[in-house]
């Protein structure tokens, strides 16, 4: 007979809605009461699975070097379209940002969710504490085994962009890509390079540069491009005659260095982006880019942790589909786009 949830309130001489709360890590008991309630189900084999959690409060939970949204807005738009999905579905949600040194457990039991969602790049120690919850919990932008997630189709928008500048003729083309522990970067770069073999052309690996970790994005875009023009120059090599940058504000932070060098774009240099925020249509000259419908990220999310939850997480992701809009950044060309 398996044990049972008053077992584990009779043994720990506690009440049943004690268990519950704690097994749940929800607020109103103190820190050694919950650890009790825990070490004691553990020890009896509880499993706390048979506590089912009816979804009504959901945490969006983003990284703090995410939540500069003036910077990179691309999390605002998902945020919007979690927001949008929380509220048709009668759900109330929160958002929490954290970090390596932030007290997460802490802030859990504050925002008591009854499911979480993860929005972009996290540290793996986060993704242990979050699994070791047992809440329903959804990566958005993020895979990770264990866990359901939807993403971009990051791989098929870079095959997109590089389509397009293979089109236009261009042959040495760089990437510059940002640190591949995201997900969403790494993806671009697999993208990036099966382009080149998918098209038969010779793939020079010194044009894929990633940027210096610890400084801001548009810095870090910055400096790679100038690096990738001091090497060609004291190499006496030919320039990249385009750039696929990892995001929007990468390629656009690029594209200001190649100007002020004097470069023109696109006839000496040809820039394509990433996740066509506001800023990329507005740029002089206006940026070509992978759009995607970021809102849906968002919603997705939702609607996956509304999903029976009893199924174990398939390890394919819910992919959202992308589109490739043409700029004078890089030349005009017809649209492509997925089927």
């Amino acid at each position: 007979m398996s044990t049972t949830i008053r077992d584990v309130a009779r043994a720990a001489s506690v009440s049943i809605g004690t268990v519950s709360r704690a097994l749940k890590n929800q607020p109103g008991l103190s820190e050694a009461t919950r650890e009790r309630v825990v070490e004691v189900a553990q020890r009896l084999g509880y499993d706390s699975g048979q506590l089912r959690t009816r979804i009504r409060r959901v945490t969006f939970l983003l990284h703090r070097q995410h939540n500069n949204f003036a910077v990179s807005p691309f999390f605002s738009h998902v945020l919007n379209g979690f927001e949008e999905a929380c509220r048709e579905r009668r759900l109330v949600p929160s958002v929490l940002t954290a970090g390596p040194t932030q007290d997460l457990a802490q802030q859990m039991r504050l925002h008591a969710p009854d499911a979480i969602a993860v929005a972009g790049f996290v540290e793996p120690e986060l993704l242990a504490h979050l699994h070791s919850l047992a809440r329903p919990t959804v990566l958005i932008d993020l895979r990770a085994p264990g866990f359901r997630s939807v993403n971009i189709d990051n791989v098929k928008g870079a095959s997109l962009a590089m389509q397009h500048l293979f089109a236009q003729g261009r042959r040495r083309i760089a990437f510059i890509g940002g640190s591949l522990a995201h997900y969403s970067i790494a993806q671009r770069a697999l993208g990036y390079r099966k382009a080149y073999f998918d098209a038969g052309q010779l793939f020079d690996p010194t044009l894929e540069i990633v940027t210096q970790p610890g400084l801001p994005a548009d810095l870090a875009a910055a400096d790679a491009m100038e690096r990738l023009i001091a090497d060609a120059r004291a190499q006496s090599s030919p320039l990249p005659d385009a750039v696929f940058a990892y995001n929007d504000a990468a390629a656009l932070a690029a594209m200001r260095v190649c100007l002020a060098h004097g470069l023109r774009v696109p006839d000496d240099v040809a820039f394509v982006g990433f996740d066509d925020i506001p800023a990329a249509a507005q740029s002089t000259p206006p940026l070509s880019t992978v759009t995607v419908d970021k809102e849906a990220l968002g919603r997705r999310g939702v609607e996956l942790l509304l999903e029976d939850q009893s199924n174990p997480p398939s390890q394919a992701d819910t992919l959202v589909a992308v589109n490739f809009v043409p700029r004078a950044s890089s030349g005009t060309k017809q649209d492509i786009s997925t089927p």
